[in-house]
């Protein structure tokens, strides 16, 4: 049953909203080492642009002591938005959690660690600023220590999704509409280039260099290898079959179904010329019906799930949508307010 959505409720904004441009989203991960020098090298960055910048920083359960020192951070860097996850909870969580926090029309996701320098921002976001793309990311330019692992993952992704991009697992920008529209799961950031070009999306990319971490070390290990690639199936099973699951399981159902059901006709043709029955066949064919009649009976069950995320997916791009509406009305009401105000302050 269909249900249909209720109206819904405005939410609204204080009118001291800041305007922004670009929301630059950086997950954090005990990195007390790297985010002053960071921040400083953002605000050099933002001085020589035109757009407005803010730096969401997702302390994700660090224990270092990062979460202290981004307090004292704030007083000196107002583009700073310093949010904290208590436990940790993954680079997925933390870029949704900084995408909620922040304001910006165009997002950017960067790493804490120095790897990647902030003077590079502004090149993945003037192309989504000035309407040539959706979607900006970045290929390694540099000596990179896991060069051989990524570039398996990076040509299995290629060969899987028929994206041609040189590196799928980078820092990157996106407009906002683009993590609205993502389904929220797990390590989905290494797929964003994916999905979002599976939309519709318009994706480029270009070269930044890469650099020799600053302070600490890194988390990701060669144990992240099986989980990866489990991933990129779980993506390619979405994208295939995610809106609709009875073409995966309904059809290896009735291929099971009518597979059971040929053997079976032919051990009744064997049984009927020769006289002798072959007792295998009937454990095969009862199988083969039992298989069949289980994965159709999932693929319908899959379809109701399907419908529902359908009608979640619609509720929240309703939402984002008035969201969005309420926060470019609470703009115009700044700058009519600002506007007025100099009006009266001149002679």
């Amino acid at each position: 049953m269909t249900v249909s959505p209720r109206p819904l409720r405005r939410v609204s904004r204080s009118t001291s909203t800041p305007i922004v441009d670009v929301s630059v989203l950086v997950p954090a991960k005990d990195e007390a080492g790297n985010l002053a020098l960071f921040l400083e090298l953002c605000e050099a960055t933002f001085r020589a642009e035109s757009a407005r910048y803010e730096v969401v920083v997702v302390d994700d359960g660090s224990t270092d002591g990062s979460w202290a020192l981004l307090q004292q951070l704030r007083a000196q860097y107002p583009f700073l938005v310093p949010v904290r996850h208590r436990a940790q909870r993954g680079i997925a969580e933390a870029l949704r959690t900084g995408y909620l926090q922040s304001h910006g029309r165009v997002l950017v996701f960067y790493p804490a660690d120095l790897q990647f320098k902030p003077e590079d921002i502004p090149r993945l976001v003037n192309p989504i600023l000035a309407g040539e793309s959706d979607m900006v990311t970045g290929y390694k330019q540099g000596k990179y220590e896991k060069a051989f692992v990524s570039g398996i993952y990076n040509k299995l992704s290629r060969t899987l999704f028929h994206v041609p991009v040189r590196d799928l697992n980078n820092v990157k920008a996106y407009r906002r509409e683009i993590m609205a529209a993502l389904p929220m799961r797990p390590d989905f950031h290494r797929y964003m280039i994916v999905m979002a070009a599976a939309q519709g999306f318009t994706v480029t990319e270009v070269p930044v260099p890469l650099y020799a971490r600053h302070s600490g070390r890194s988390k990701f290990g060669f144990s992240r290898i099986p989980i990866g690639v489990l991933d990129m199936i779980a993506v390619w099973f979405e994208l295939k079959f995610g809106q609709k699951p009875l073409l995966a399981f309904g059809m290896l159902g009735v291929a099971l179904f009518a597979a059971g059901l040929l053997a079976g006709l032919g051990a009744l043709v064997w049984l009927a010329i020769t006289g002798q029955g072959q007792r295998w066949v009937w454990t095969v064919i009862q199988t083969c019906l039992m298989l069949g009649s289980t994965f159709f009976a999932t693929g319908l069950l899959g379809e109701q799930i399907a419908q529902q995320r359908s009608e979640v997916r619609e509720l929240r791009r309703e939402l984002d949508e008035l969201a969005s509406a309420q926060q470019d009305e609470d703009a115009d009401e700044v700058m009519l307010n600002v506007t007025s105000g100099a009006d009266r302050e001149s002679p």
